[in-house]
C-alpha cells in the first residue's frame, strides 16, 4: 500500500468533531449506586427535562444542559448535582430541593445555601 492510500485511509477514519447547542450552566447528577438509594439519583435526573421546560431552562440564554456522572466519590448525603461552572455542589437533592436549586439557583442566581456542601473557588483577574 502506497503512502497516499495510507493517508486517503487515516482521512476517511477522521472522528466526526461533536456539536452542542449552546447553554448558561451545566447541571450534573450523580447516579452511581453508591450515592443514593433505590435509584433516586437516576429518577431525580429522569424528571430533569419536564423540570427545565416548566422552569424555562430547556431553551434561551438560561438553557441548562443536563448529563449523569457514574461517581463524584462524595458517596454519602446523595443526590448529589454540581452545577457548572459555578462550582457549586449540592447534597440531599430530593424533587423537593431540585425545585428550590431550579427556581433559585438556575433561574435566579442565588445558591441554596442550606444544600451546598463544597463550593469551588474561583479565580480573580489578576490572581493568574
Amino acid at each position: 500500500m502506497s503512502t497516499t492510500e495510507n493517508t486517503e485511509i487515516a482521512a476517511d477514519k477522521q472522528p466526526v468533531k461533536p456539536k452542542i447547542g449552546s447553554y448558561h450552566r451545566h447541571l450534573l447528577v450523580c447516579t452511581g449506586p453508591r450515592c443514593s438509594e433505590d435509584g433516586a439519583s437516576q429518577a431525580l435526573f429522569d424528571s430533569l427535562g419536564d423540570k427545565f421546560k416548566a422552569s424555562g431552562l430547556n431553551n434561551g440564554p438560561l438553557r441548562v444542559k443536563r448529563s449523569r456522572v457514574s461517581c463524584f466519590a462524595a458517596c454519602k448525603g446523595g443526590p448529589i448535582v454540581a452545577v457548572q461552572p459555578d462550582g457549586t455542589w449540592y447534597y440531599n437533592v430530593t424533587p423537593e430541593n431540585m425545585d428550590r436549586i431550579i427556581d433559585e439557583h438556575l433561574c435566579n442566581g442565588r445558591k441554596v445555601e442550606e444544600l451546598v456542601f463544597h463550593q469551588a473557588c474561583h479565580a480573580q483577574a489578576g490572581d493568574m
